[in-house]
């Protein structure tokens, strides 16, 4: 079986010699941590992380998941390697500080999910996802929802998804028939069917943070009568912990080529 070997003389070429990160990373919020030396022992750990964990589980990732009673189980390995990418700090290198992140340059972090996807596609679709929804929240979300979710998603602790693809609609989003009702508590029940929701339930994390389109009940038609949501699989108590079961369950799983260890 092909291992992946991680281009680090080519990345290193790239930003040293044609784009000259280091000219413009003072100019840029956390850029001033990002030394010479810092960037080498990033790209070299990551290189490393790439390589030795992450690339050896295509075989296992391509047996697939077991999906039983709307619950996933990720292939072998990849629980593990979840660990080891939370311990690390991985998921939020280039997430602000202030959110439970490092701060670090974006284009660092771009680096980092390139090498882990191209070792394997499969496994780097977990927290790969998750960086939509933390960027969501951060870009749209109050302080509170930032304080809720944004933290653990950016610490790796839970994950997040991106629920938009319906069974009558995948680009043409304002055919979206979710529905969304206000409860007096000021939270909202939504009712619908979502499709191709990639990590949209396993076992790495005991939490899952979905980010959903739907619509309320005098929503005028088309993409301006979207509204956006944040779903979590259980609820969060006042204290961060987690309280009962969303109703929100996965019917099945996609078979998909060539990444049978994404659910």
């Amino acid at each position: 079986m092909i291992q992946y070997k991680a281009p680090l003389k080519d990345i290193q070429f790239l930003i040293n010699d044609v784009f000259d990160f280091q000219k413009h990373y003072p100019q840029v919020p956390g850029g001033e941590e990002a030394t010479p030396e810092m960037v080498d022992a990033i790209l070299g750990e990551a290189a490393r992380f790439s390589e030795e964990v992450i690339s050896p589980l295509y075989q296992s990732g391509d047996k697939g998941c077991l999906f039983r009673d709307g619950e996933v189980t990720t292939p072998k390995g990849f629980r593990e390697a979840y660990g080891q990418y939370v311990e690390g700090g991985w998921q939020g290198m280039s997430a602000p500080v202030e959110y439970g992140g490092q701060g670090l340059p974006l284009s660092l972090g771009v680096i980092k999910s390139e090498m882990i996807g191209t070792a394997n596609w499969s496994w780097g679709m977990y927290p790969g996802l998750s960086l939509g929804a933390m960027n969501t929240i951060y870009m749209h979300g109050t302080e509170q929802q930032k304080q809720t979710y944004l933290v653990p998603l950016t610490e790796g602790r839970w994950t997040g998804t991106m629920c938009l693809t319906e069974p009558q609609c995948g680009t043409d989003l304002g055919q979206v028939k979710t529905k969304a009702t206000a409860n007096s508590d000021g939270s909202y029940n939504l009712s619908g069917t979502k499709i191709f929701i990639s990590s949209g339930e396993h076992d790495l994390t005991e939490q899952i943070v979905h980010i959903v389109l739907a619509r309320l009940p005098d929503a005028p038609e088309g993409t301006r009568g979207i509204s956006l949501f944040i779903v979590p699989k259980f609820h969060v108590n006042d204290d961060g912990s987690l309280g009962d079961r969303n109703p929100v369950y996965c019917g099945s799983i996609e078979e998909k080529m060539g990444i049978h260890g994404s659910s």
